[in-house]
């Protein structure tokens, strides 16, 4: 850069940072100053306390840019390959630090080669951070997929909605979004909002589209709580689904569902202007979204643009059916319960009765989430039964008599008074000398009236 391009840039930089260099402005009013001048200029504050700084400590030509010192060009190409294999034997490292190694081994001088110059060249052959991590050895290349078939793999992500006035005295309470969506065809299997955040909603889902549209082949869920969960594990082993996981930090993995969600931003700013005041009535608008904004409509992912509804509909692989017994069945959850004195364990805050035989004893329960009035009881040893809610009456019901292996045993004697009786007979023969009695009674007289 020529002198008088230098001199006209600090000029203006100067006349910049002119009205920021007054000692008495106080702190708010230079700060105010700083966003006024970055928002006019396109510059960030740091560049203008830099520019402060340089002026306070070099005056005005340390607001001159400095003259650009280029590697010389027999030396491009040799420092070039020296860094793509400083990039190549750590992935990770930084352009600064591929930087200083250059400076130490002397291939560059100190300050001639720049971070933003060797970045752009690093990114031309293919060597940049991003593309490196692409093909780290702990990650892969991600590349897109689908699914030729219907129900061959189903996704399924949560979504924070709106606030709804169904907390207590009509509080407002944030409501969530579980979609299902199939992988082949786009097609929303079930989508519903619910009250709470955990692995209820997802059961709940889960089971209204299998239900619907049958059981898939497989299922893919990202990490989050709600699907890790060892209920989740063993539905899918009843159903005969596979059950897999996204790998930690890739979003893109889950991208078809993620994609789903942005689209359904329209809906959540569409039904605010509905202000529905229950989840009945944000489901019944979801419905009527979902049926003419998106099951109806062209779909750029899909052949030939058609709807994900005629997808889903047109593809002929057959859908697997469970009957309503099966599906109960594969749903079903179970749990550890320790049973109390009076023949009873707690679930759900209520009390049923399991047996007084099963006092203390720690028991397994099944029990179907939508109805639990009644509870499969199992125990080893034991056939399985069921335990019924118990009722609570006005008054009090005869109690059950002990089972005969918790009957008292008639006993003549006390064993264990019995049985010390012999070593403590032992331990007298055995002592040497006579016990002394501690107090001694020698020395009293014991003539006349006088008493002790």
């Amino acid at each position: 850069m020529d002198r008088t391009k230098a001199d006209e840039k600090a000029t203006n930089r100067f006349q910049m940072i002119a009205p920021l260099l007054d000692e008495e402005l106080d702190k708010q009013e230079r700060g105010r100053l700083i966003k006024q001048i970055c928002l006019r200029h396109g510059l960030s504050e740091r560049t203008i306390r830099r520019y402060i700084s340089q002026f306070k400590e070099k005056g005005f030509e340390g607001l001159k840019q400095k003259p650009y010192r280029s590697v010389p060009e027999e030396l491009q190409d040799q420092v070039l390959e020296q860094a793509i294999l400083l990039r190549r034997e750590v992935p990770s490292r930084s352009i600064a630090s591929i930087i200083q190694i250059l400076e130490w081994d002397g291939l560059v001088e100190k300050g001639v080669l720049k971070r933003s110059t060797l970045q752009e060249r690093l990114a031309k052959r293919g060597y940049s951070s991003r593309q490196m991590k692409m093909y780290h050895e702990t990650s892969g290349a991600a590349r897109r997929f689908q699914k030729r078939c219907r129900n061959a793999l189903w996704h399924s992500d949560i979504k924070y909605g709106p606030y709804l006035p169904i907390g207590p005295n009509g509080t407002k309470k944030q409501v969530y979004m579980v979609a299902f969506l199939d992988d082949a065809t786009r097609f929303p299997l079930h989508v519903a909002f619910y009250p709470m955040l955990d692995a209820r909603c997802v059961e709940d889902a889960f089971r209204e589209a299998v239900r619907k549209h049958g059981v898939p082949e497989s299922v893919y869920f990202d990490n989050g709580k709600q699907y890790r969960t060892k209920w989740m594990a063993r539905t899918c082993s009843k159903l005969g689904t596979r059950l897999l996981y996204a790998r930690p930090y890739s979003p893109e993995s889950t991208g078809k569902v993620e994609r789903f969600n942005r689209t359904f931003e329209e809906f959540l700013n569409e039904v605010k202007l509905e202000n529905p005041q229950t989840i009945e009535a944000l489901n019944q608008w979801l419905g009527v979204w979902l049926d003419e904004r998106y099951l109806h409509k062209p779909h750029s992912a899909l052949e030939k643009n058609i709807t994900p509804l005629e997808a889903y509909r047109s593809e002929g692989t057959p859908i697997r059916h469970v009957s309503a017994e099966e599906l109960a069945h594969a749903f079903l959850h179970s749990e550890t319960r320790k049973v109390d004195k009076a023949g009873c364990i707690s679930f759900q805050d209520e009390k049923y009765e399991v047996g007084i035989n099963f006092v203390g004893c720690k028991v397994e329960i099944t029990y179907d989430p939508k109805d639990t009035t009644e509870l499969t009881v199992d125990y080893p040893g034991f056939d399985s039964w069921k335990a019924k809610r118990m009722v609570i009456s006005e008054r009090t019901g005869k109690r059950p008599s002990l089972p005969e292996k918790m009957i008292k045993e008639p006993a003549g004697s006390s064993r264990l008074l019995q049985g010390a009786k012999k070593p403590n007979q032992a331990r007298k023969a055995a002592a040497i000398t006579p016990s002394v009695p501690a107090v001694s009674f020698r020395h009293i007289n014991k003539g006349g009236t006088s008493h002790v």
